[in-house]
């Protein structure tokens, strides 16, 4: 593995984590957005990273602030790949901008440039000849807050190069990770084969009426033990990321999804994206379910 500058393309909660956690372990980080307002929200989504690195992992300001000024931001994607070891895509979770966004990034990426796609749910073969490269393209997801859960899975398709796949590999290990290979590929991988079908299950619930999101926490919380319930998390996942599953899911026929695509896009329409506006299914920074009595009445 000789990867030393690393660009991500999307700056949104996992992008910017990505950016980040790549940074902190040394490497040069490019990051890329379609606009400067895109950019500004980047930029505050990383600054905010900052007290969490200095509480959870104990890291200095210095190295805090050393690892923010490791990142350079870009509006222009042949700019920002044009020193690209490794592209790491965070783009969001819609099979046609994640198209365009490939269609584009071929024409301009050098020819050594390995990419990876965070996608939770899509598979790398959807996109791999619209790389123009498909034997230097594979899959890289990351769950959220990256610097504590810091899991990576690394899924290859049927014509990923072994070498790229044991690269990619040994890069998560650089950045903190632990990586978990995957040779067969799954829509899903292993976290969100376990964890989407849970989250929906929830959504569901809600949707038709049965119980409302702090009942379907609290339940989930007192019966397993569990710190957070599925609403919760989605909160932490992102209304918009789970919005894009149910819509893609409603427009593919699955008729069942359309309401709770059309409720998760009110959400969205009324600014209630989750941790990063401050209000999903719960407020933020002091969340009901937080509450020392939530679990008691």
């Amino acid at each position: 593995m000789d990867f030393h500058n690393i660009m991500v393309a999307g700056g949104g909660v996992l992008g910017s984590q990505i950016a980040y956690q790549t940074a902190f372990h040394g490497f040069e980080v490019y990051l890329y957005d379609v606009n400067d307002e895109a950019i500004q929200r980047a930029k505050d989504r990383i600054s905010g990273l900052k007290p969490a690195y200095q509480r959870d992992l104990g890291a200095t300001e210095a190295q805090v602030n050393e690892a923010f000024a490791r990142i350079q931001f870009f509006t222009d994607l042949k700019d920002a790949v044009a020193q690209a070891d490794l592209v790491i895509e965070a783009v969001p979770e819609v099979p046609d901008i994640k198209t365009a966004f490939y269609t584009q990034l071929a024409t301009v990426a050098p020819e050594k440039t390995i990419f990876a796609t965070n996608s939770s749910t899509l598979l790398p073969s959807q996109f791999a000849e619209t790389t123009g490269r498909p034997n230097k393209f594979l899959a890289l997801h990351f769950a959220n807050s990256i610097w504590v859960h810091n899991t990576a899975e690394i899924m290859r398709h049927p014509g990923t190069d072994e070498q790229v796949f044991q690269d990619v590999i040994d890069f998560a290990k650089a950045i903190g990770m632990v990586p978990l290979p995957i040779y067969k590929e799954q829509p899903g991988y292993i976290l969100n084969s376990l964890l989407v079908p849970f989250l929906e299950a929830a959504q569901m619930l809600w949707v038709n009426g049965v119980a409302d999101p702090e009942t379907i926490d609290k339940t989930w919380m007192i019966a397993t033990g569990a710190p957070e319930g599925p609403f919760a998390i989605l909160d932490t996942v992102g209304v918009r990321t789970a919005y894009n599953i149910a819509s893609g899911k409603a427009k593919a026929g699955k008729r069942e999804y359309d309401q709770l695509a059309g409720k998760l896009k009110d959400m969205i329409d009324a600014g209630k994206l989750g941790h990063e506006s401050g209000e999903g299914f719960y407020r933020y920074p002091h969340p009901r379910f937080r509450d020392p009595d939530f679990l008691k009445s």
